[in-house]
C-alpha cells in the first residue's frame, strides 16, 4: 500500500444515486459513480494483460453495485449488475479512482469518442432539451 494513501474507514453504497462514498481517516470524503468503477474495473476483462489490450467499457450508465465483499485489508470486490464481478478495487487504486475522478471520466469519454460511439447520458441529455428560447432583448 502507498504510505499517501490514507486509511480508508467506510465505503457506503448509495444505490439511488449510483455512487460509493469513500471515507477516509484523514477526514477526506469522495463520491465515485458506480459506472466509472465499472467502466475502470482493474479486472483482466477491462484492463487485458497488457499494454494496448484493454477492452472499452460501454453501456454502463445503468450499472449498480448489488454488493461487494473485503479482501484482506487491502481491497475490496465488487458485484455489478451486469455480472462483472472479476475486479479487486485496491485502497490505492479506489483513492487514485476518487481524487482523479474527473480526469478519469473526461479520458473515458474521450475513448467513446475515438471508438466512435456517444455516451449514452450525453446523448440522453440532448434529447431532453425540447427548445432553447432567448427572449429578444431589442423590443
Amino acid at each position: 500500500m502507498n504510505p499517501n494513501t490514507p486509511s480508508l474507514t467506510k465505503i457506503d453504497v448509495r444505490r439511488q444515486s449510483r455512487v460509493i462514498q469513500l471515507n477516509y481517516d484523514n477526514g477526506e470524503e469522495h463520491s465515485v459513480s458506480f459506472e466509472l468503477l465499472r467502466v475502470y474495473s482493474p479486472s483482466a476483462e477491462v484492463k487485458g494483460h497488457g499494454p494496448g489490450q484493454e477492452v472499452l467499457q460501454t453501456g454502463k450508465h445503468n450499472i449498480l453495485i448489488d454488493s461487494l465483499e473485503s479482501i484482506g485489508n487491502y481491497a475490496v470486490r465488487l458485484f455489478f449488475s451486469d455480472g462483472h464481478d472479476s475486479g479487486i478495487y485496491s485502497w490505492d487504486y479506489l483513492y487514485d479512482l476518487a481524487c482523479n475522478k474527473e480526469t478519469h471520466w473526461q479520458d473515458y469519454l474521450s475513448r467513446v469518442e475515438a471508438a466512435g460511439l456517444k455516451h449514452a447520458q450525453s446523448a440522453s441529455a440532448k434529447a431532453n432539451v425540447v427548445e432553447i428560447f432567448t427572449p429578444n432583448k431589442s423590443e
